[in-house]
């Protein structure tokens, strides 16, 4: 038998091994197994299954690849009509992922890498009805790199969420200059001729979703969802910002009467948007930092998207100006609207600033009879 003071002795040294482990497991090296016991334990966030597959999904609950897990998909659509709704919480959903940015595969590749989805970019969940139809919109022009990356990550990252999803890429016609907000305006137009989309999200090219637990459905209110930036050490840039990836519903847009049309080159628009939102009597809604963050493809500024030098003159008027600049004043023509495997590219002019004329066409070349007429 062990006497009191023996017990109290081991009591005691049974407390201090269980604060040199919790110790040990607070330091960042003990972090991951940490992670991987949270999500065994949390099985309404997330499904980890025996066996085989065990060990790639606690690799993906840590960071790893974003195609993990879709294995678990049917190769093919169920049949008839009477699909149950996907769950609230998707079980393919497990976290963090790793986003190693390369360029050696294409774009046949990523296709091959996403069976389900079908012409022009469109996705359905195969074994469920999906809860939500989500819309992504990208203004784009000659980022050819930066859309195959896009489309690598964000495909398998929208099917992990059990999303009715479909590309829209509406790209900008001409070398004139650039219309970020413009090109949204028709793109939230052109998807919605379409499909009865509930949530549309407006993506720039270069901005790639590192958790999948950020679900790209809509809040009650607009949504800033790429809060946390690599470039910017994962901090938000200032406390109204509304760039980058955002989220309206149809109300929300129809609210604040879509975007607007007025800001040629880079810079100002997402300040009007956000200004539009407060005008219209909404807040802005955000993932946490842990979960809206987002890797930034490196590159330079494009051209024919300069620093547009009046934006901040701009932004003083967009009180006055909200109303009458948007959604019911943007004018455009689509040139084509083309189905590619995995987007819907929809190519429009959507003409030049206002009194900026197009650019002179290029000199004619002369020939020996010109010359001689013009001496003659």
């Amino acid at each position: 038998m062990f006497s009191f003071q023996s017990k109290k002795i081991y009591l005691f040294m049974f407390m201090g091994i269980q604060l040199v482990v919790i110790a040990l497991l607070s330091r960042e090296a003990y972090q991951k197994s940490v992670t991987y016991f949270i999500h065994i334990l949390r099985k309404d966030k997330a499904s980890i299954p025996t066996g085989r597959n065990q060990t790639s999904t606690a690799v993906v609950a840590n960071g790893g690849d974003v195609y993990a897990n879709l294995s678990r998909l049917s190769k093919a659509h169920s049949q008839g009509e009477n699909l149950t709704y996907c769950p609230k919480t998707s079980p393919l959903i497990v976290g963090r992922i790793n986003v190693r940015i390369h360029s050696n595969f294409t774009m046949q590749e990523v296709q091959r890498k996403n069976p389900l989805v079908v012409r022009g970019g469109r996705y359905r969940p195969p074994d469920c009805e999906a809860r939500h139809r989500t819309a992504i919109i990208i203004p784009y022009r000659d980022r050819e790199h930066h859309l195959k990356v896009l489309l690598y990550f964000l495909h398998p990252f929208l099917q992990r969420q059990q999303l009715n999803y479909g590309f829209y890429v509406i790209h900008q016609a001409g070398n004139y200059t650039f219309n970020r907000a413009k090109l949204m305006n028709v793109g939230f137009r052109e998807a919605m001729k379409e499909e009865d989309w509930d949530c549309l999200f407006f993506h720039d090219v270069d901005l790639i979703p590192e958790d999948d637990r950020n679900t790209y459905v809509c809040d009650v209110n607009p949504k800033h969802v790429s809060v946390a930036i690599d470039r910017n050490n994962y901090k938000p840039t200032y406390k109204k910002a509304f760039g980058g990836v955002t989220a309206l519903s149809p109300l929300h847009y129809q609210k604040i009467n879509g975007f607007p049309n007025n800001y040629w080159g880079w810079g100002g628009e997402d300040d009007d948007i956000a200004k539009r939102v407060s005008r219209a009597g909404m807040s802005i809604s955000r993932p946490s930092l842990k979960v809206g963050r987002y890797k930034m493809i490196n590159h330079t500024r494009d051209k024919g998207n300069d620093v547009n030098i009046n934006r901040f003159n701009m932004l003083e008027k967009t009180h006055q100006t909200w109303k009458q600049d948007g959604m019911n004043t943007v004018e455009s023509r689509v040139i084509s609207r083309e189905y590619h495997p995995l987007y819907t590219n929809i190519t429009v002019d959507i003409d030049t600033k206002a009194g900026l004329p197009p650019p002179p066409p290029p000199p004619k070349a002369t020939t020996m009879a010109d010359q001689i007429q013009h001496h003659g």
